[in-house]
C-alpha cells in the first residue's frame, strides 16, 4: 500500500512539473549576425578559397552583416 501512495505521489509530481512547464514563457532569440556565421563555415580553408569565402559572406550578407529584424 505503501508503495502504491508513492508511486502515485511521484506520478502526480511529475504532472504537475509538466503542466507547469508548458505554461513558462520562452526566451526569444537574439538577433543572429549573418556575416559572423557564415564566415565561421570559411575557417580552416586554405587562404584562396577562405577568400573567396569571405567573399560570398559579405555579398550574401550585406555591409551591415545582420538579419532582416536583428535590431542588436
Amino acid at each position: 500500500m505503501e508503495k502504491k501512495k508513492m508511486m502515485a505521489m511521484a506520478a502526480m509530481a511529475m504532472v504537475l512539473i509538466i503542466l507547469l512547464s508548458a505554461n513558462m514563457d520562452t526566451v526569444d532569440a537574439q538577433g543572429v549576425n549573418c556575416y559572423d556565421n557564415c564566415n565561421t563555415g570559411c575557417a580552416g580553408l586554405p587562404s584562396k578559397q577562405y577568400l573567396r569565402c569571405d567573399k560570398k559572406c559579405h555579398k550574401r550578407c550585406g555591409q551591415a552583416g545582420k538579419i532582416d529584424g536583428n535590431l542588436g
